[in-house]
């Protein structure tokens, strides 16, 4: 898997930002005035784009946050990927969260599945099922399965995943990226448990999503 140390601001933000401060540059030549919402844009695209290290808790049973943002389930469901039941829990990303996505565990990624599909607002349950997303199923250290799925948003229209069959990923190793807006759904065993709620903030790899 393309692995790569972090460089502040994520490689798949370098042609939008080289485009949006190229664009500023020159609207500013000819009017500074006119410069200043095309400058607000490039900040936003920068602050987009930004990726940086994070620290890794060492806690051995530990599951941790494969996204920045909020935790919109956490529920007793399907697994349609592993097909099993298992705890969900999900994360849904607005655009002024990190949209780097890291491995939640250690483990071997056995199967990657790609599903097209809709873009409808990322934080609703049915985009779980209906929008774009791609899934790892990945066995973890300890045997246990933990399913990740990235999902597409309202306006998110790229799921980037540098994950292969076969790949060993550890836990906080970038694994991939959304682009403007989405969710990451991660499936544990029933015997999971639950370190976070519905509502709580939770950032990538630094936050304990639960322990098996």
């Amino acid at each position: 898997m393309n692995n790569y140390p972090h460089p502040i601001i994520a490689r798949e933000g370098w042609p939008f930002l080289a485009i949006s401060f190229v664009l500023a540059l020159l609207v500013t030549l000819f009017s500074p005035l006119w410069s200043i919402p095309v400058w607000i844009i490039a900040l936003f695209v920068l602050q987009f784009f930004r990726d940086p290290a994070r620290v890794i808790p060492q806690h051995p049973n530990a599951v941790l946050s494969p996204a920045d943002g909020r935790i919109v389930v956490v529920e007793k469901t399907m697994d349609p990927y592993a097909k099993r039941e298992a705890l969900k829990i999900s994360v849904f990303m607005n655009v002024f969260n990190v949209h780097s996505n890291r491995a939640p565990v250690d483990g071997k990624i056995e199967k990657v599945q790609y599903f097209p599909g809709k873009f409808v607002n990322a934080d609703l349950d049915k985009a779980s099922i209906e929008n774009e997303r791609n899934a790892l199923v990945i066995t973890a250290a300890n045997g246990q399965t933990v399913t990740c799925v990235q999902v597409a948003g309202l306006i998110a229209r790229r799921i980037l995943c540098y994950a292969k069959v076969a790949d060993v990923v550890t836990r906080g190793q970038r694994y991939g990226f959304i682009r403007f807006g989405s969710r990451v759904d991660v499936y544990l065993p029933l015997t999971a448990t639950p370190k976070v709620a519905v509502g709580d903030k939770v950032s990538a790899t630094e936050t304990i999503l639960a322990e098996f």
